[in-house]
């Protein structure tokens, strides 16, 4: 690796989202949803190149107006209901490579990540080559004790996932931690090889509740709509 590694960061957003339809252009507060991460990535400094993946020349059109770079579509291998997150990523890291282009880091970077701050990317960047890892990627804590979670069955029962905590004051149970769903930055070197974003050489930072929210219903675009009002003004 260089002594100033290069990061290229790959925005993936394909054209065929299926439960809020072109979700990935449609608007978020009076712009593009994909126009608020490029801004994020753009404004971050921590990157030699903020490119879009997409398969659709509309989505194409509105990455390049907002300062992303779109050198090359996605193909329909990659673009179908059951292509992986790091089948996309392969697939640009090896058509950069054909142009004789290579970078030292990368971040996945989604599309649907309006809550995704500038300070967040460089810092993420920071934390991945001073650790050990191979990955770094966003983590927040789920609100209520996983361990007290319950089943329902379609009469209505409920029980117990883990009955042994029936007892346990919710004080006392660790935390749990999930996805936040906004960016992975990681080596591509090691990705290249394992070909997994998280796998036993992944790390983390932890993000507030405020600063995450899925956004796959209508339900959730307007709960993102508000928390995003009230974080950003």
């Amino acid at each position: 690796m260089t002594d100033t590694p290069t990061a290229v960061a790959i925005i993936p957003a394909r054209g065929g989202s299926k439960r809020i339809p072109r979700k990935n252009i449609r608007a978020f507060r009076g712009r593009p949803m994909i126009a608020w991460s490029i801004e994020a990535a753009l404004a971050s400094g921590a990157f030699d190149t903020v490119m879009v993946s997409t398969d659709d020349p509309e989505i194409a059109d509105i990455a390049r107006t907002w300062g992303a770079e779109v050198p090359f579509l996605r193909s329909a291998a990659a673009a179908n209901d059951h292509a992986t997150t790091s089948q996309v990523l392969l697939e640009v890291l090896g058509q950069y490579a054909q142009t004789g282009v290579h970078f030292d880091l990368a971040c996945c970077l989604y599309p649907t990540a309006p809550f995704v701050r500038p300070c967040d990317l460089a810092d993420g960047r920071e934390r991945l080559l001073g650790s050990r890892f191979n990955v770094i990627m966003p983590v927040t804590g789920f609100s209520y004790p996983i361990w007290r979670s319950l089943q329902r069955e379609e009469d209505g029962r409920i029980t117990l996932n883990f009955p042994e905590n029936l007892n346990a004051r919710s004080q006392d149970l660790p935390v749990a931690y999930h996805d936040a769903g906004q960016w992975y930055w990681f080596r591509t070197e090691a990705f290249l090889r394992d070909h997994v974003l998280m796998g036993p050489d992944t790390g983390s930072i932890v993000l507030p509740a405020m600063q995450v929210q899925d956004i796959d219903t209508e339900e959730d675009w307007g709960l993102a709509e508000l928390k995003h009002e009230r974080m950003f003004g």
